[in-house]
């Protein structure tokens, strides 16, 4: 089944141009990283495919989980609601509440509108809640205040709250940019696991390329708002690289890397389509 269908998307912000004619296919239970320089359209395609922007400006189609959640710049409203979870580089959390009760947000939508209102959850939802901080190793920080949190622990909060939400397709832009190496790798083997052990499609935006390749099994590479790569992680050389992200080369992919396994699709040709990876 084919989660996430992007086709002939582009967006315009003027005369800026943020995506250009891209196209792509994410399978069910793939985990796919998203790679490119600022600016090359990351951000633009997860919020496009998440449902947040769209209006004016906006050319093509987005389907989700086989619903068109958008036709050119007007939204449909029938996808299921809450089978797609975002979480972001911020977080997210209300630093005011409790952990549990953030994770406990993730029932909202399918709880009745009065109880999510004021706050009230059952014995079953605040158990589901702690069974999924102990899932992202995190179970003894429960009553804590959210703000109290390290950076990867509220990510890993984040990802909790998506475990209640029973998303299908969890997109995540940027969420160990932030991190130091040891919070950054929690945060991708808890987003493994969840794509290991539930099937849930996992798209992730990243800077650090080394997470690419160590995590997953193919990458899609944007520049200038298209795709200039689809395909196996591990073809992603380091001269590929360097031409993709320029002078921010150096900080980006780490000098373990592997050394260039197989040549990449130079920058500017059509990206290659390769029969597309089952977990």
């Amino acid at each position: 089944m084919t989660a996430i269908s992007v086709s002939n998307l582009s967006k315009r912000y003027g005369k800026t141009t943020a995506l250009d004619q891209v196209s792509l296919e994410l399978q069910r239970g793939e985990m796919v990283a998203l790679i490119g320089a600022s600016g090359s359209g990351k951000s633009t395609l997860i919020r496009h495919i998440a449902g947040l922007e769209m209006g004016d400006g906006t050319a093509g189609k987005v389907t989700v989980l086989g619903n068109i959640s958008q036709d050119g710049g007007r939204p449909n409203r029938s996808n299921k609601r809450g089978a797609v979870s975002v979480i972001f580089q911020q977080f997210n959390l209300v630093t005011r509440l409790s952990v549990l009760t953030n994770v406990l947000i993730g029932n909202l939508g399918r709880v009745p509108r009065w109880r999510g209102t004021i706050g009230v959850f059952n014995k079953a939802e605040k158990e589901k809640a702690q069974a999924a901080l102990a899932r992202v190793g995190i179970p003894q920080v429960a009553a804590q205040r959210s703000s109290t949190l390290s950076g990867g622990q509220q990510q890993r909060a984040a990802i909790a709250r998506t475990l209640v939400q029973q998303a299908e397709i969890l997109i995540a832009d940027e969420p160990i940019s932030a991190l130091d190496p040891s919070s950054a790798r929690r945060v991708m083997d808890v987003l493994a696991d969840i794509n290991n052990q539930d099937n849930i499609t996992v798209l992730v935006s990243l800077h650090q390329v080394e997470y690419a390749r160590r995590y997953c099994k193919r990458t899609i590479a944007m520049r200038d708002g298209r795709i200039v790569y689809d395909g196996p992680s591990t073809a992603l050389s380091n001269a590929f690289l360097a031409e993709l992200y320029g002078d921010a080369s150096e900080e980006l992919v780490l000098p373990e890397a592997p050394a260039e396994p197989m040549p990449a699709v130079p920058l500017g040709q059509p990206a290659r389509q390769p029969a597309l990876m089952h977990a």
